[in-house]
C-alpha cells in the first residue's frame, strides 16, 4: 500500500477535517461479517485459574471481553461496544510459558471462542501473554465512508478496555502507542504496505494496541516481551476471502493508509490497567449499550460524578472529559467544576451526526481535545484513549445501575469555539450517554453558574448514524 499520500504536507489534517465535517458519507449496503480468516485446527480455551496465580487464564479473559455470547450467532450483541455493531477488532495471542495454552502464536475467533495456532513461540519467549489488537477496515468504511477511520480507533480503544477489565488487577499493562510495524512483526503479520503482495485475496489487519498479561508478580518488561516476538518471521497466513474488498476502494485505501501512518511511532508506553469498584465479572458479562429510548432519565448527581471521574482518570494520556446535564440548573461541567451554563445537549445532538435522542439523554459525557492540526501521535492517542476511557466508564456505570450508550460520530463539534475560545483547538472526539433507571433518581442538583453558555450552528451535521 503506498505511503506517499500520507507523507504529503497537509494530508492528515485534511482527512481529520473531512471526518469532522458535515459531508454525508456515501455508504454501501450493510456488509455481513466475513468468515474467520485464520485456518488450521480450532483449539478450545482451557481455564487456568485466577490471574493472581501463576497462570494467565485466557478462557476467562476472552470470554469476559471479546467473545460473542453463546447462542447468539450474529455479532451485534457482544458486550464490548462497537460503532454500528460492526466489531472490526481482532486479537492475536502471543503466548509464552505460564499461560493456559502452550506457547505459540494464536488467532482468536470470538464467534466460536476458540483459537487457531499460527506458529511457534521464540525459544526465549518470556512468561505471560502479549495480545495484539488489530482492525479490519472494509465493513466500517462501507458503513461510515470517510468518517470510518476515527471510529476504528475508538473501537480498538473499547476492545482494549474490555480485555483489560477482564484481566485486571493482575499486573496487566496496556500500550496504545506501540509502533505499528513492531506490532505487526510481533503478531506475525505483514506490514500494511506489504499486505497485498504477501497476502493477496485477504483483508489487511492493522495493529493499533497491545496488552501484556503476566502470569504473576515480577514480570518481564512488556517492551522486551514485544521485541522477542517481533524477532520471529511472519506466521501462518490467513485463508483467501473472496469479496473482502466491497467498500469504496478509494476510501478503503485512504483509511488503511491513514491508520498505518498514525500507528507509526518510536516506541511504546505501558500503563497499568485497573478495574474500578464495584465492577465484577458479572458486570462484564451483562454490560450492554442501552437503546436510545431508555436513556432519558437523569442519573443521580453522585453517580454521575463517579463516572465522570473514572473517564477522566483512567488514561493519563487521554483527552479531557466533561458532562452535559439538564434539569433545573443545566450546564456543562468537569470533575473540577462548572465549564458552561445552559443546556448543551441539543447542540450535542446536532453535532452527534444528527442523533436527536442525545438532546434528551439524562447526561452526556464528552471527551474533548485533539486540535485540528494535531500530529499523528496525538490523533492516535486521543481516539484510542477516549475509546478506552469510555469502555471502562461504561462498565463502571453498569456496576452502579446506570444505563449507557457510547456516541462515536461527531461532526462540526468544535467545543472550544462554541465556548468562545480559539476555533480548531478543542474538538469532541467521543461521548457516552448516561441515564438512571426510570423513577430511580431525581434530576441533578444545583450547579453554580458559569460565565459562558454553549452555542453552535443550528444546521444538522449530517445524516443520523447507527451507533
Amino acid at each position: 500500500m503506498p505511503q506517499a499520500p500520507v507523507a504529503a504536507t497537509g494530508f492528515l489534517p485534511r482527512a481529520l477535517a473531512d471526518a469532522r465535517s458535515p459531508r454525508v458519507p456515501s455508504t454501501a449496503p450493510y456488509l455481513p461479517e466475513h468468515p474467520f480468516p485464520w485456518g488450521g485446527p480450532a483449539i478450545a480455551l482451557e481455564g487456568g485459574g485466577s490471574m493472581g496465580g501463576r497462570t494467565v487464564d485466557l478462557e476467562r479473559a476472552l470470554r469476559l471481553s471479546l467473545a460473542v455470547p453463546h447462542g447468539t450467532p450474529g455479532c451485534r450483541l457482544r458486550p464490548v461496544a462497537s460503532a454500528g455493531a460492526l466489531h472490526p477488532v481482532r486479537a492475536h495471542l502471543l503466548l509464552g510459558p505460564g499461560c493456559s495454552l502452550p506457547p505459540g502464536r494464536y488467532a482468536y475467533d470470538p464467534h466460536t471462542h476458540r483459537v487457531h495456532p499460527r506458529g511457534p513461540a521464540p525459544t526465549d519467549a518470556p512468561p505471560g501473554a502479549v495480545v495484539v489488537l488489530t482492525v479490519t477496515a472494509a465493513r466500517t468504511v462501507a458503513h461510515y465512508g470517510h468518517r470510518a477511520w476515527p471510529l476504528l480507533l475508538l473501537d480498538a480503544g473499547h476492545a482494549a478496555a474490555a480485555l483489560a477489565l477482564a484481566t485486571a488487577p493482575a499486573g496487566v499493562r496496556v500500550s496504545l502507542d506501540a509502533d505499528g510495524a513492531e506490532l505487526s512483526a510481533a503478531a506475525g503479520l505483514p506490514r500494511a504496505a506489504e499486505w497485498r503482495v504477501c497476502r493477496p485475496g485477504t483483508e489487511p489487519e492493522l495493529p493499533l494496541a497491545a496488552l501484556w498479561l503476566p502470569p504473576g508478580p515480577g514480570p518481564v518488561p512488556p517492551t522486551a516481551a514485544l521485541a522477542a516476538w517481533a524477532a520471529l518471521p511472519c506466521a501462518l497466513a490467513p485463508v483467501w476471502q473472496p469479496g473482502a474488498e466491497t467498500a469504496s476502494p478509494r476510501e478503503l485505501d485512504a483509511t488503511r493508509t491513514l491508520l498505518a501512518h498514525i500507528a507509526t511511532g518510536p516506541g511504546s508506553t505501558w500503563h497499568p490497567a485497573r478495574r474500578p469498584a464495584p465492577v465484577t465479572d458479572e458486570t462484564l458479562r451483562t454490560r450492554r449499550s442501552a437503546a436510545p429510548s431508555d436513556l432519558a432519565h437523569p442519573p443521580a448527581p453522585d453517580l454521575l460524578a463517579r463516572i465522570l471521574a473514572t473517564a477522566g482518570d483512567i488514561r493519563p494520556d487521554g483527552p479531557a472529559w466533561a458532562a452535559a446535564i439538564g434539569g433545573d440548573t443545566p450546564g456543562l461541567r468537569t470533575a473540577a467544576g462548572p465549564l458552561a451554563s445552559g443546556d448543551a445537549r441539543p447542540t450535542l445532538a446536532r453535532w452527534a451526526a444528527g442523533q436527536q435522542w442525545v438532546g434528551t439523554a439524562g447526561a452526556v459525557l464528552i471527551a474533548h481535545g485533539c486540535p485540528a492540526d494535531a500530529p499523528p501521535a496525538l490523533i492516535r492517542s486521543s481516539h484510542l484513549a477516549a475509546g478506552y476511557a469510555a469502555g471502562v466508564a461504561q462498565a463502571h456505570a453498569t456496576a452502579l445501575g446506570l444505563r449507557s450508550r457510547p456516541i462515536g460520530s461527531w461532526q462540526q463539534a468544535d467545543l472550544g469555539a462554541a465556548l468562545g475560545d480559539a476555533p480548531g483547538r478543542d474538538w469532541i472526539v467521543h461521548g457516552l450517554a448516561l441515564a438512571g433507571p426510570p423513577g430511580g433518581s431525581s434530576p441533578p442538583g444545583h450547579m453554580p453558574p458559569a460565565p459562558s453558555a454553549l452555542s453552535a450552528p443550528t444546521t444538522p451535521s449530517g445524516k443520523e448514524e447507527r451507533p
